[in-house]
Order: C-alpha cells, then structure tokens, then sequence
C-alpha cells in the first residue's frame, strides 16, 4: 500500500482528476431538452418502453430533466444501432466533486456503449463541491467528513425514477436497467442496488462498493465490483474516511450474504496482475465477484489515460483489465428476471 496521503492532497488530485477526465471528452454534446411531461415524469410501470414509438438519432444529448421537484442534469449517449430496438440502460455516475461531463470522459464508456449496443446515461449530483458536485447517499458524510447540506435532494428518488423518465424519450429495456459508478458514484450505485433491487438488473460499482446498512430489498442482486490495492483514496483494506470503514473484500463477503450465495468464496486469476474473488450458488442465479487490480490507485481500470500530476496523488493506472468490457459482459449475463419486471 502507498504511504498516507493528507485529505488535501486527495482533494487536489480528484480536481486535476475531474480536469483531466474533462478534457478527454470526445463525442459532441448537443445541449438541449424540453420538460416532460408530469405524467410522464412520474410514469414507473415495467411496461414496454413508450420511447420505442418514435425515432431516436445515435450520439451524445445532454437533458434538463424535472425530477422530484427539481431540473437535474443527464448526459445521454445513444448508440448508432438504436433503430427501435429495445436496448439495456446503464446508468454511470460520477465519483465526488466531479460531474456527469467529466464521468462520460473519465470513463470512456461511450466507446464500449457504441460496439456492444447498449445506451448509457451519465447523470449529475446536486450537491456543490468544488468544480463538480457530490451526491446525497443516505446516512453517510461527504467526501471530506461533512454532513450533506440541509435541503440536499434525495438522489436515490431521483436515480429510481430516471430510467422510467428515459424510457419515455428512448427505446430502453426495462429487464436490462444497470447501475455502476466511480467512488462515491460507486456508492451510490450499491445503494440503488439496496433501495431498488428490482428497477436495477445488476450493478458494478468501481473504486467504492460497499453494503449499505439497512439493505431492505428482497431480491438477490448480481455484483461485480472493481478495487486497486493501491487506492489511497477508498483505501481496499479499509480505514479510510468516515464513510469508508471496512474493506474492500468485507464488502463483497456482505454483498454475497444478502444474496445467499455459497459462504466460501473462489478466487481465481482474471489476468496478470487481477484476481477474481467470486461467490456463487446464490439465490436467484445472481452472483457477487470482487475484481482485485495489484497496484491500481484510484481510478476507472481500463479508462483513457490520465497525467502524471494526477497519478501521482491518486496511485498508478493500469491497463490489466477494462472495467467496461468485464462489467458490460456481466450485464449482458445477468439481466432482471422476468418475474420481477
């Protein structure tokens, strides 16, 4: 493991971080959109996807969408084979002090969206901070160790009801809605894998999984995690922030409780410098596997590569594995059982 690094040093290296992701944007972003609708807006029934009807054009829009009271900011990036097909959702969210602009760079996940054929949408915290901005995960400080501010929205409404807000302007799959994220992003998603088992068919949260506490759905959700043992930020064994207490392997062992999965887990070698813990036999065919990167800092595996003056603070890069490639695989595996949608 790295040697310390002082919250302000972290602080410095997410923003040249956020910079660097935003400069490494490549699809244009046609700023534009008008309201829906409050019947719309507020339609959640796992019907088939009334944006089916009409034609979508492929390529990147960012939205301005009226959600719980609220205009909240989604980038969305439609895939050049979306010709009235339904297609899966992922939802990609950005780590803290960062945004959905910065997210859809940092990640690179618009290239992986275009060759697999799946839409993948980028929304936005609302909690300022910084350049960027957090998001409001239930009983947990920020970044930082502050309490969210008073009035701070409930992004976990929001992120449950935005894919029923998509599907009225895209061609979406409802059996086929997943959720990832970078760090705090990363905690949200386990969080909407908590709170909305059964809008969400699976999640894969990068640099920042954890089990919520409570963690009141039913339903055993599939999970694949991504961790650098050299994060110095989310640090794999724990003992971090105060949102971050227990480690990275405990989480995963958390996650395959709530599934019923088989207690022993299996590790095994994804690649050079990867191993894949992975609990199976769990309730429902889900499946918890934990993707652990020798040396990986706190980054997106696989992602565009980042400055020196970034790495330096936030641990190396690595091109061992791509969290996209491995986590759309696992989405495609795992889409949300019939009966549930």
């Amino acid at each position: 493991m790295p040697s310390p690094v002082s919250t302000s040093a972290i602080n410095r290296g997410l923003r040249a971080l956020v910079l660097a992701a935003g400069l490494l944007v490549f699809a244009p972003v046609v700023a534009v959109v008008a309201p829906l609708s409050a019947a719309a807006a507020s339609s959640s029934a796992k019907t088939s996807s009334s944006g089916c009807s009409g034609p979508v054009s492929p390529g990147t829009t960012t939205l301005s969408l009226p959600i719980g009271g609220r205009q909240r900011t989604v980038i969305v990036h439609v895939p050049p084979a979306a010709m009235g097909v339904a297609l899966p959702l992922v939802l990609n969210m950005h780590g803290s002090g960062s945004d959905a602009l910065q997210q859809e760079g940092f990640t690179g996940m618009d290239t992986a969206a275009d060759a697999e054929s799946f839409i993948v949408a980028y929304p936005q915290g609302a909690i300022p901070s910084g350049s960027g901005f957090d998001w409001n995960v239930p009983n947990e400080p920020l970044f930082g160790g502050a309490p969210p501010p008073a009035g701070s929205p409930n992004d976990v409404a929001f992120l449950m009801k935005l894919p029923s807000v998509l599907e009225q302007r895209y061609c979406v799959d409802p059996q086929r809605v997943y959720a990832t994220g970078f760090s705090g992003g990363a905690r949200m998603a386990s969080q909407l894998g908590c709170d909305a088992p059964n809008e969400f068919a699976a999640i894969a949260p990068v640099s920042g999984l954890r089990l919520p506490t409570p963690c009141p759905g039913t339903r055993a959700v599939p999970v694949a995690a991504f961790h650098g043992t050299g994060d110095p930020v989310d640090p794999y064994d724990g003992h971090g922030q105060k949102y971050w207490t227990y480690s990275v392997p405990v989480a995963a062992a958390r996650w395959a409780v709530h599934d019923h999965c088989r207690v022993h887990s299996v590790v095994t070698s994804a690649a050079v410098g990867v191993s894949l813990t992975s609990y199976e036999g769990c309730r429902g065919g889900a499946v918890v596997n934990l993707y652990t990167i020798t040396g990986e800092g706190h980054e997106w595996p696989g992602g565009p590569k980042l400055r020196r003056a970034v790495t330096r603070l936030l641990g190396p890069q690595t091109t061992a594995i791509s969290a996209d490639q491995v986590m759309w695989r696992f989405f495609a595996a795992h889409p949300l059982p019939a009966a549930t949608a």
